[in-house]
């Protein structure tokens, strides 16, 4: 009987663990903001510029992300016809670090930068970011349709808004 209790325990034990372990799992900073930058410009980092937040562009900001943006101004990096962003966006709660490469109006890449929900963060995976590869925008939509993840509703929403405020604002600064 007591090994009956004992092991009962253990098992108890071992789920508490493992339901409190990947709750927490999705958080956590998988590439500093630098080193995301190094790498997409190979070690040598261009001047960074900025978009700043007024007129038209503060209101099609707002319109992409469904809510005003908090800063005056969103800081970028290009060479040539590539551009580098980080950006966040309030996943369900907690804000999410994106870093969006657009080349030729086309998505190059998006990566989950820092994480720091409990859950959905799914969306930090290549099986998932890789959805975006070569997506671009007409009229403020993405031209490719984005598959969801289940659990992660408000995640995958944070991404997508992110990568076409990325296209948009690729494109409002090529246009200037």
């Amino acid at each position: 009987m007591n090994n009956v209790i004992s092991g009962f325990k253990l098992a108890l034990l071992c789920l508490i663990l493992l339901l409190t372990t990947t709750t927490s799992h999705a958080r956590g900073v998988y590439q500093t903001n630098d080193a995301f930058l190094a790498e997409v410009f190979n070690g040598t980092l261009p001047q960074s510029d900025v978009v700043w937040m007024k007129g038209d562009v503060r209101q099609t900001v707002a319109d992409i992300l469904g809510h005003p943006y908090a800063g005056l101004r969103i800081r970028y990096w290009r060479e040539g016809q590539r551009s580098a962003w980080i950006l966040e966006e309030i996943g369900k709660e907690e804000p999410i670090t994106f870093g969006v490469v657009i080349n030729g109006d086309r998505v190059e890449q998006v990566k989950v930068l820092a994480y720091r929900e409990s859950r959905g963060g799914e969306v930090k995976y290549p099986a998932f970011t890789q959805q975006f590869q070569n997506v671009g925008l007409v009229s403020n939509r993405l031209d490719k349709h984005i598959d969801g993840i289940t659990g992660a509703t408000l995640s995958v929403r944070a991404m997508t808004n992110v990568v076409r405020l990325a296209l948009y604002l690729d494109s409002s600064i090529s246009q200037s």
